[in-house]
């Protein structure tokens, strides 16, 4: 797909082939049978014989990986956590609570995600997680350390993000907090976009991640982003299926129009969401804002009017970046972000041109194009491909209809 061609450089053609390494593994076709067989054939029930063929398993999975995940015992995780204390307290989600916690035999700093006991969605998400990040490695996944499926406890362990995720760092800021500036943004945009682009692109079979929004982007000391909570991600369409059909979950605002009205789900879902999060990068906005006035509160909703317009589109930048961003990188995220929200799955990219497309606006030298909202002489070309080079450039709005009929998973 060439929609972002005109992003690129001359020199800016190749990608970072170490992306695509994974293919070439020796184990990466055992290791995507054993996870699409197990996948499809857990089974749910919640009784304690279940849950001991569980531990079984996924003990067997650990054993048979090169890249094993550790078992940990529900008293270990305990003391890592001081008895799992409101001090070590550090998010809570609809599935259980994160505790920042310590492992004194590997002196690694950890988080700890205590599932709620109650319940089968805490199944689902404990199994599909372990075994997706157990068979996954990529530096835009945050890194499973171990779990813990003692009798009836579900815990998981992760390495642990020490400046928390992107929502902490973007949306509803207090007036003490710095906020992110632009180039911090369009890499933290590029990064994410390499996560999904492994699950989509190197994972055999594909992945959709089915939950990418703000909260669920990690950030390390470097401001480097990586995807986490796997809980609701689904095996992609193999074979001549375009599509695999599931219960519509996710969080209210992200989700794609044709998957919250059909239940159809592909890897473009996932697409769409990116288009949101990168939306609210962009904008400071969240996707979904009561607080603002009617027309406004959804944003792709809000965003649509103004994508077609030029002279609005300073409008949409985040008024807390204060002018300080490149009016052609502005022009041409906002092309992406378009692009990503078509409201018809085949016309969105796939997520490796979005990855490439990035790659272009996090690039250092759009630190020398300067900013200031009042620059309207730099044109972006991005939305060229899709117009007659008239000066409302680009139809790329979204609908958001049928949203209603959503489950909120969260």
């Amino acid at each position: 797909m060439g929609c972002f061609s005109c992003c690129l450089t001359a020199d800016d053609g190749g990608g970072d082939e170490s992306r695509f390494s994974l293919k070439k593994s020796s184990k990466k076709s055992h290791n995507a049978s054993t996870l699409e067989a197990i996948v499809k054939n857990m089974s749910l029930k919640s009784d304690s014989s279940r849950h001991r063929i569980i531990a079984a398993e996924l003990q067997k999975i650990g054993n048979g990986n090169a890249n094993a995940t550790k078992t940990f015992t529900f008293k270990e995780l305990a003391n890592a956590t001081k008895n799992f204390k409101t001090e070590c307290l550090v998010g809570e989600g609809g599935f259980g609570r994160v505790y920042k916690g310590f492992i004194e035999s590997t002196n690694q700093v950890v988080a700890v995600k205590q599932l709620d006991r109650n319940g089968l969605q805490g199944n689902r998400e404990f199994l599909v997680e372990v075994l997706m990040l157990s068979l996954v490695h990529h530096p835009n996944l945050v890194n499973l350390v171990g779990y813990c499926a003692d009798g009836d406890q579900r815990i998981l362990v992760y390495e642990y993000m020490p400046l928390g995720s992107l929502e902490d760092h973007l949306l509803d800021l207090p007036p003490t907090k710095k906020a992110l500036d632009w180039n911090t943004r369009m890499k933290i945009a590029q990064g994410a976009a390499k996560g999904l682009e492994y699950l989509h692109d190197v994972a055999n079979p594909p992945v959709i991640y089915r939950d990418f929004k703000a909260s669920n982007i990690l950030l390390d000391e470097n401001f480097s982003p990586k995807l986490s909570d796997f809980g609701l991600a689904k095996l992609g369409p193999t074979g001549d299926k375009s599509h695999v059909s599931t219960r519509v979950m996710g969080t209210y605002g992200y989700c794609a129009p044709e998957y919250a009205l059909t239940g159809q789900l592909t890897t473009k879902s996932d697409v769409y969401s990116f288009g949101v999060v990168f939306l609210e990068i962009i904008t400071g906005r969240r996707a979904i804002d009561n607080s603002r006035p009617a027309n406004e509160q959804n944003l792709v909703t809000w965003a649509q009017p103004l994508f077609k317009d030029r002279r609005k589109f300073t409008l949409m930048a985040d008024p807390l970046l204060e002018g300080n961003y490149p009016m052609k990188g502005l022009y041409q995220a906002l092309a992406i972000a378009a692009m990503c929200l078509q409201e018809e799955s085949t016309t969105r990219p796939l997520i490796s041109d979005v990855v490439t497309a990035l790659e272009y606006l996090a690039a250092p030298k759009q630190e020398e194009e300067g900013g200031g909202s009042s620059h309207h002489t730099s044109k972006s070309h991005s939305f060229q491909s899709n117009n007659d080079g008239e000066d409302s450039e680009d139809d790329n709005g979204s609908s958001q209809s049928g949203e209603d009929d959503k489950e909120e998973h969260k």
